[in-house]
């Protein structure tokens, strides 16, 4: 027993003494533990216990059966759901994430021998105080993702397990242990018989981290052929260029950790470039080109994405953000509009903030003119969205059924007209007038534009 303080919120604390009060025994396992004693406040709370799941029913007023097969029941407290469950020990795995049988035991010490890492096979009581029989509080101060027991036999039990260790190690700026590592290099093919769904959900998580680029760590342990297998080659794609000074995998991992906190972002920095190895050619004097890899960028990761499952409209935003990430921007007021049109105005800034990062994983010589124009294009999109001034077919102050009224034909020819009006808008958005429009647009019906 180690004395240490650990935050229960009200709705927790509740739960354990009913537990308590009934004769059972209750611990805060888990994350909340681990979040307590560095510091964090937990965001939520599970419970372990050696009540039964119809004891733990029969003893709250509200409770939901989220698991009863492996012994898990969620207890709503004060409108807060907390995962309460039985003391156990599992059998083998049937497919690398259930436990073909589940064992009920008495004591939370043996509970815990069945978690994934130390940092979370720690346990806090109100009657018995804090547990932690595996050095959890020790790997903490160290600061490394070690595994309760043999690594190999953790991962084997769940393949997740290996794509959570790094996980862990992103979000708690941790290092990974050596044998974990080693073990997860020797394990990583079982990461196949994960479901992409819980694949994307901790890929997500790493994203969402303060340390993204540590996903290069997918590729040191050799996980990323199974799961992101076109970014592989990209850590041998040399770049030989001035504008860069690492291969195509460093510079991805380098924008990456530059973008902003933003998921669809963040997606967009790891699959900008990941077309690059199919375009690479090489000019006379030896310098490497990679024309058109946005496109193949994009049909990449559009099949990606797809495999992982990810939904439609994340998937349309990041591939807005790849075809347009190499787009050289211009600051002029009509260039920004049309950009703002092609993207749409939240997208638009997400690119600003793509380009950004994208830069500064270059070469720092040549980047301030790039970075300064980003900026200035920046504060003009904020200029012509704060006057309103129109950058889209939708914003003038005329619309088909008007042209239709005029004589043109649905279809085609109002979709050009329209056009033609928006291109003069652009540069003159005064000229965002019903009257002028409708006269335009009747000496557009006449071929006479002079």
């Amino acid at each position: 027993m180690t004395e240490l303080e650990i935050s229960v919120s009200v709705g927790a604390e509740q739960v354990l003494k009913t537990l308590e009060n009934a004769g059972f025994k209750a611990y805060i396992v888990g994350g909340a533990v681990r979040d307590s004693i560095m510091g964090i406040t937990p965001s939520d709370y599970d419970i372990a216990t050696n009540a039964k799941p119809y004891q733990v029913k029969a003893l709250f007023s509200r409770t939901i059966d989220t698991g009863l097969k492996h012994g898990t029941v969620t207890v709503v407290e004060n409108k807060i759901g907390f995962e309460v469950t039985t003391f156990r020990t599992e059998g083998m795995y049937n497919d690398m994430r259930h436990p073909e049988s589940v064992a009920y035991v008495e004591d939370i010490e043996t509970d815990l021998k069945r978690r994934d890492f130390t940092v979370n096979a720690m346990a806090y009581s109100l009657k018995y105080g804090f547990l932690d029989c595996f050095g959890g509080v020790s790997d903490i101060n160290s600061k490394i993702i070690r595994c309760v027991g043999n690594s190999e036999q953790r991962f084997k039990e769940d393949a997740l397990r290996m794509l959570r260790c790094i996980r862990f190690a992103a979000c708690l700026g941790f290092d990974i242990d050596v044998e974990a590592e080693n073990a997860i290099r020797k394990c990583a093919v079982l990461i196949k018989n994960v479901s992409s769904e819980r694949i994307l959900s901790e890929l997500n998580k790493i994203l969402l981290s303060d340390n993204p680029q540590e996903l290069y760590l997918l590729y040191k342990t050799g996980l990323m052929r199974y799961i992101l297998p076109n970014l592989c080659a990209c850590f041998s794609t040399e770049q030989n260029n001035k504008y860069h000074i690492y291969n195509v995998g460093e510079h991805i991992m380098a924008t990456v950790g530059n973008a902003p906190k933003d998921l669809i972002l963040r997606w967009a920095a790891l699959l900008h470039d990941i077309g690059k190895p199919a375009c690479r050619s090489c000019d006379a004097n030896g310098i490497y080109h990679f024309y058109g890899h946005h496109r193949e960028s994009m049909r990449i990761a559009n099949d990606l994405l797809h495999k992982l499952r990810m939904d439609k409209d994340s998937i349309h935003d990041i591939l807005v953000l790849i075809e347009n990430h190499d787009v050289h921007m211009d600051s002029s007021p009509t260039a920004v509009k049309r950009m703002l049109a092609r993207t749409g105005e939240q997208l638009f800034f997400k690119l600003l903030q793509l380009q950004t990062a994208d830069n500064m994983a270059k070469n720092p010589a040549y980047i301030n003119d790039r970075i300064s124009k980003i900026k200035t294009a920046g504060e003009r999109a904020q200029q012509i969205i704060a006057e309103g001034q129109p950058y889209t077919v939708s914003q003038l102050q005329i619309n088909g059924r008007d042209l239709i009224k005029l004589g043109y034909k649905a279809g085609r020819e109002i979709g050009d007209a329209l056009r033609f009006l928006l291109d003069e808008v652009l540069i003159n958005p005064d000229l965002n007038s019903r009257e002028y429009l409708i006269k335009r647009a009747i000496q557009l019906k006449r071929g006479n534009l002079l």
